[in-house]
């Protein structure tokens, strides 16, 4: 973490050279426009100065304030103007926003940053970036949360992003919104809090749809797939290769991990068995595995309907997510953990913990250790605010090998919520690695990205900035609530997950119920696909694409783009007297120069 004095040359000079890799110039229907990239710059806060606005700032005027006010304004009579930095850097600052101002209803009005006009498109991505500072309190360092406001031209208020600013140092906002209509809009910042909002280096980008859409698989293509070499030779290793052999390749397992959750009724129904094992490499129980279904009466546990599960699943091949050791909220614990005594309680849990992670250790692959640790803090508040670092350091010790999760909702769905902003996401975890024994921990970032209408801009944002923290990033719970567009706002979804090069797995949460599912069924009760399967199946299809089979040049060799993941490839030719099978993994160590040589006896 930066501290909110430093300013050091050198790590503006390291940013502004990240910054300027951004800034790559493409053509697009014969018109000059600035592409769309995964931004790295999100894992960068609290500096001294801001850096430079992405994409040059776009659609926003005078961006860097180098003009003072110019297409700038304010809101009820505010005053503003223009500041400098020891180093010359130049920000808008309005004073006096943070004061008791008071609506004719009475109501307190929140403080507002200087905003401005621009013209909007419909059918468009708008790509969101600010640095954002605000005043101190009494001479101390204040933080407060700030929201990032378009009025859309359809008269919408959209929130399109937030965070946490600090006085004394400058922090970025990123994020978006998805314009469905053309006209004025305008942008600007407000709080809750009595501060004055200051800004700089504003950038508000539009991208067509076309434009995104091709960003997206340009990188899945990048990150999911790879162009490898396999050579075919008679005998050892050394041996002649063989010209013009024909090489079968069959994908026994793709490399992404793609799954849905389950319910116990897996283990009655054929039907449903085949249905789910037929398409998912990753499973989460969706209740069976918690707290509360395995000890519903205190000291009467029953894991039989999850040892049953696991045992389906492991038949299949399929891999299991431990979902969840404990879950913060108050409102999901059993009756008899409420009255419980302090001592009462830490020996309640410290016989769960061990119940739990001892019985699966080694037959699950995640952990959701604490779930839902940002919206609420049962264990927090009865054990203190190390409660949950402290829970990671004791399933960690139990079960080694899986990545241990911090599972929350809303960090990608919704940019108005204040409690699991992507900055606070970061904090959070941030603490739990830091706590004294948990260096060694596998950590991991749950999003379990359960949507309404996505706002795919400010989706793709989170995840840039969740990127900060290096760790394996899941989507774990993805669901769509009904709608008129919900089969279209869930290919995107899926397809903004799988495109972006941090995500390393996607879970469903979909699992069938006879009297209907949580959120979004993806069958009837005949294990028929509804239209959102339908589209699941056509992902499916297509991240698995790829030739079924080649023939080998003169030197034995042929070039193949795969999809990562376990291959079976069976060569035959006449000089043979029986086909040859070998078995190989293409993963995201492979590169173009990875070779596979199958060496075959005549």
């Amino acid at each position: 973490m930066v501290n909110c004095e430093t300013n050091t040359h050198k790590m503006r000079v390291l940013v502004e050279k990240l910054l300027l890799s951004l800034f790559l110039v493409a053509f697009y229907q014969g018109c000059m426009v600035l592409s769309v990239e995964y931004d790295h710059t999100a894992s960068i806060e609290c500096l001294g100065d801001p850096m430079k606005p992405l994409y040059k700032g776009g659609i926003v005027q005078n961006s860097e304030f180098n003009s003072g006010l110019m297409g700038w304004s304010t809101y009820r009579n505010m005053k503003a103007g223009v500041s400098s930095s020891a180093s010359g850097n130049k920000f808008a600052v309005v004073h006096g926003a943070g004061s008791s101002a008071v609506a004719s209803s009475g109501k307190l009005l929140p403080s507002h940053s200087v905003y401005q006009r621009v013209q909007m498109q419909g059918d468009r991505h708008y790509s969101l970036s600010a640095w954002l500072q605000v005043s101190s309190s009494n001479g101390t360092t204040s933080s407060a949360h700030v929201r990032a406001i378009i009025k859309s031209p359809n008269g919408e208020r959209v929130i399109a992003g937030a965070i946490d600013a600090k006085s004394g140092c400058w922090s970025m906002l990123k994020g978006g919104m998805t314009s469905d209509s053309s006209g004025h809009a305008e942008i600007y910042f407000e709080s809750h809090a009595a501060v004055d909002i200051w800004v700089d280096s504003v950038s508000l980008q539009p991208f067509t749809f076309d434009e995104w859409d091709a960003h997206a698989r340009r990188s899945a293509a990048k990150s999911r797939r790879r162009t490898v070499k396999v050579v075919v030779a008679m005998g050892a290793a050394d041996g002649k290769p063989i010209a013009h052999a024909n090489v079968s390749i069959e994908l026994l397992r793709m490399g992404f991990p793609f799954g849905n959750a389950a319910t116990k009724e897996i283990t009655e129904l054929p039907a449903y068995e085949k249905w789910f094992t037929s398409r998912f490499t990753v499973a989460t129980f969706e209740n069976e595995m918690k707290w509360y279904s395995t000890e519903w009466t205190q000291n009467h546990e029953d894991y039989g309907v999850a040892d049953k599960m696991l045992s389906l699943m492991q038949r299949h091949g399929i891999k299991v997510r431990g979902h969840n050791v404990f879950w913060d909220d108050q409102n999901s614990q059993m009756k008899w953990v409420m009255p419980l005594s302090l001592a009462q309680l830490k020996a309640a849990i410290q016989k769960r913990l061990k119940s739990v992670v001892s019985r699966y250790a080694g037959k699950v692959i995640h952990w959701d250790v604490v779930n839902e640790n940002l919206h609420f803090n049962f264990f927090e508040t009865k054990l203190g605010p190390g409660a949950s670092a402290q829970i990671f350091q004791q399933v960690g010790q139990l079960d080694r090998n899986p990545i241990l999760f911090m599972n929350e909702f809303n960090t990608l769905e919704q940019p108005g919520d204040p409690n699991p902003t992507p900055a606070k996401y970061v904090a959070k975890m941030t603490q739990i690695r830091s706590y004294p024994g948990n260096g060694g921990l596998k950590l991991g970032v749950g999003l379990e990205s359960h949507f309404s209408t996505p706002n795919i801009p400010y989706m793709r944002s989170s995840l840039d900035t969740l990127a900060k923290l290096k760790l394996p990033m899941w989507l774990t719970e993805v669901d769509v609530v009904k709608g008129p567009n919900q089969v279209k706002n869930l290919e995107q979804v899926l397809r903004e997950g799988y495109g972006h090069p941090g995500v390393n797995g996607i879970v469903m949460w979909a699992a069938w119920h006879a009297k209907g599912c949580y959120v979004m069924c993806l069958t009837d009760n005949s294990f028929k696909n509804l239209p959102v399967g339908d589209v699941v199946d056509k992902l499916i299809a297509e991240w698995k694409t790829h030739r079924a089979s080649a023939t080998t040049d003169r030197d034995g060799a042929v070039e193949l783009d795969l999809p990562l993941g376990e291959y079976k490839f069976t060569v035959r030719h006449p000089s043979l007297k029986a086909a040859a099978v070998q078995t190989v993994t293409v993963d995201d160590t492979s590169s173009s120069a990875s070779e596979f040589t199958i060496n075959v006896k005549s």
